[in-house]
């Protein structure tokens, strides 16, 4: 399956979830690749849009290559195949200090002046634009979670058959539309995948809030 862009895939995704429209679902996205998917799927399923803020754990030497992921909290997940990789515990935990201090800007640059929206009781969406090890993933729905969300979903356009299964047992249902067989990098499943600026992010959430202060006036 291939997808046009982001936006194609989010619509997609809004279709395969119609039978959650009208729970007032809270669509939390993944920053930055899955924001403005997030907009799409919020907008289409009458639901709230939020950030979750997670970041993986880099293998050594491997920027791009996850072996573990950290949540807002500290709260860490380590992939079977870190140590495969070099991730020794004291690196481990470097990283994930070093990913904080991340987390801890993009909450103050996305969300100033305000905390996650509530999700007690709520059908939660978690979305990514791909599941390539899984691992960001995890700690998503980790933090989610915690939150005591009613039902917590998870639903992206691609994955690897490794990452899909890992992150079932973190999810009351998940979503993926494509899991190829010969699956190397989630920009595989795009014609167009560029980058996602902070300032995007945060027009996203601003729009969103917006229109939904809008329409339950």
């Amino acid at each position: 399956m291939l997808f046009r862009d982001r936006e194609d895939a989010a619509a997609r995704i809004a279709s395969a979830l119609k039978h959650l429209r009208g729970s007032d679902p809270l669509v939390v996205a993944i920053p930055r690749g899955a924001v403005p998917m997030g907009a799409v799927i919020a907008r289409e399923l009458g639901g709230a849009l939020d950030v979750v803020l997670v970041r993986k754990l880099s293998a050594p030497g491997n920027p791009e290559l996850a072996v573990g992921s950290v949540d807002e909290t500290g709260w860490t997940y380590v992939a079977n195949h870190a140590k495969g990789y070099g991730a020794t515990a004291e690196y481990l935990q470097r990283e994930a200090e070093r990913q904080l201090e991340t987390i801890r800007e993009r909450r103050k640059r996305y969300t100033a002046g305000r905390g996650p929206i509530d999700a007690a009781g709520r059908v939660v969406i978690v979305i990514d634009d791909g599941l390539a090890t899984g691992a960001t993933m995890i700690a998503a729905l980790h933090a989610l979670r915690a939150r005591a969300p009613r039902r917590l979903v998870c639903a992206v356009p691609v994955g690897s058959e490794e990452a899909v299964e890992a992150v079932r047992r973190y999810a009351d249902e998940v979503v993926c539309l494509d899991i190829p067989a010969m699956f190397c990098a989630v920009g595989q499943a795009y014609r167009s995948f560029p980058q996602v600026s902070d300032e995007a992010v945060v027009a996203a959430l601003r729009a969103a809030s917006g229109a939904r202060a809008e329409s339950a006036r």
